[in-house]
């Protein structure tokens, strides 16, 4: 079933108290769009402590996903990571992703004892063991919360582009395919941002901006 189309669901605590210690759920962010990074969030919820609001990143609003955002930072425990555009086109997204993901595990102040992942597979090299749990962002708190938390640094991390170069309108439609987006790139050409192995680009004529 499309994600668009799961059947809402509220997300709980139930998957996490399947497993003793503290727990860590990951979600990533910027998987199709042309250009950008990939990033992962890790996030360790206090149990007792849980900000309304927590989901599918995708179900809410910028004003809602930055609201809760901050909320998460003040009472858990919280990190992300990047794979950079030249990471995707040299790994691929898959395993760039999964690099994204373990990267910000490792980055946790607080080692997990369980790793929840939201998705199909689970990064190799945790120390940790791990779960994936397919449509996790609408079943456990914790990868809802890594989920927001990761939509909105990506969105943060495309509008650092936007200011550095204005030509492309990352601020606008994030790198996705969008009719805006193709016209700048054929007008301009690829910029070090995009991801060369992607779609319309992978047959790019003239040089690129690399």
């Amino acid at each position: 079933m499309p994600r668009s189309a799961r059947p809402a669901t509220v997300p709980s605590f139930t998957i996490e108290d399947e497993v003793a210690g503290p727990v860590c759920g990951v979600d990533e962010a910027g998987r199709g769009p042309l250009a950008g990074p990939v990033v992962a969030a890790a996030v360790i919820l206090n149990r007792n402590i849980v900000p309304e609001g927590i989901g599918d990143s995708k179900a809410l609003t910028a004003a809602q996903r930055e609201k809760v955002f901050r909320e998460i930072l003040s009472v858990a425990d919280v990190s992300f990571a990047f794979a950079s555009a030249r990471e995707i086109d040299r790994l691929n997204i898959r395993r760039a992703t999964l690099l994204a993901m373990r990267r910000a595990v490792a980055a946790l102040p607080v080692p997990p004892a369980t790793v929840l992942i939201d998705g199909r597979d689970v990064p190799p090299g945790l120390v940790q063991p791990a779960r994936a749990v397919i449509g996790g962002d609408a079943l456990s708190l914790s990868i809802g919360a890594a989920s927001i938390v990761a939509k909105v640094m990506r969105d943060r991390a495309m509008q650092r582009l936007e200011a550095q170069d204005a030509r492309y309108g990352f601020g606008r439609h994030m790198g996705y395919p969008t009719v805006e987006h193709r016209r700048a790139i054929e007008h301009h050409g690829p910029s070090p941002h995009h991801r060369m192995t992607f779609g319309p680009l992978k047959d790019w004529p003239g040089p690129s901006r690399r």
